[in-house]
């Protein structure tokens, strides 16, 4: 049996939705695909992963993990949207936010048999912590939107991952709101040099599949955003996915 591939998923600016990008790839990839799938929740000195699940008490968590109270998989809990889960403290204490980057690559090597994909939602901040996700990855994806700022935080990532030689798989633009102003997917693949794999829409029904604690995916399936992350997880996959809206299909024979 071959070990899991390792995705990190990352960013260095708050609020671009990487947390919700995680949780949606990892149901797609269950879900549309079966695949095997455990996500990780990386944030070490802020975990909120668990929040978007509804998974709040967990009995052992990645801190205990990495401060060696428990074995990895024991840590493991089954999520009801198909996948698992290793949560965050949601109040580690201050000596477990001192992190050793080569741990979680470690513990995470005695249970990867077991599934098909690990998902680690890293840290948006640049420490130790993304270190860690990185050193533990096979290869990242990164998520952006499409404005200046948060380009210009792309580049950072992209150019640091570059620098510790994590293949980084693409970008995710996420909270696309088709409006003139914002960047292009050509502007920010030519300023970064990295393929834009998915464009995801901004949708207020994903705040509402939120706080309904479930992935926006699972909630709203058939919606324009749910697709985009199951051509994602194809991408991801190497497996084929149709779409089988009317209107792409329509535009797809017009362009040919």
């Amino acid at each position: 049996m071959k070990n899991a591939k390792t995705i990190g998923v990352i960013s260095i600016k708050g609020g671009v939705g990487k947390t919700t990008v995680v949780s949606n790839l990892a149901s797609s990839l269950a879900n549309q695909f079966g695949k095997r799938v455990l996500v990780v929740d990386g944030n070490i000195s802020a975990p909120n992963l668990g929040l978007h699940l509804g998974i709040l008490n967990s009995q052992n968590t990645l801190h205990d993990v990495l401060f060696n109270n428990v074995p990895v998989w024991k840590a493991v809990r089954k999520s009801e949207y198909g996948f698992d889960v290793i949560t965050g403290s949601l109040l580690p204490k201050k000596s477990q936010t001192r992190v050793n980057p080569y741990k979680l690559h470690n513990r995470l090597s005695d249970i990867k048999k077991e599934y098909d994909y690990v998902i680690i939602d890293s840290s948006p901040n640049l420490n130790e912590e993304m270190l860690s996700t990185m050193i533990a990855s096979d290869e990242l994806l990164v998520v952006t939107s499409p404005d200046y700022p948060t380009l210009s935080c792309t580049m950072h990532a992209v150019k640091v991952a570059k620098e510790r030689k994590t293949p980084i798989r693409g970008l995710v633009l996420n909270k696309v709101r088709d409006k003139s102003f914002e960047l292009s997917v050509s502007d920010i693949e030519n300023a970064t040099g990295i393929p834009v794999l998915s464009v995801i829409n901004d949708d207020v029904r994903v705040l509402e599949a939120l706080s309904k604690t479930a992935p926006a995916s699972s909630y709203f399936p058939d919606k324009d955003f749910s697709i985009a992350y199951n051509m994602l997880a194809s991408k991801i996959s190497g497996e084929e996915y149709k779409d089988t809206r009317l209107l792409p299909r329509f535009l797809g024979i017009f362009k040919r």
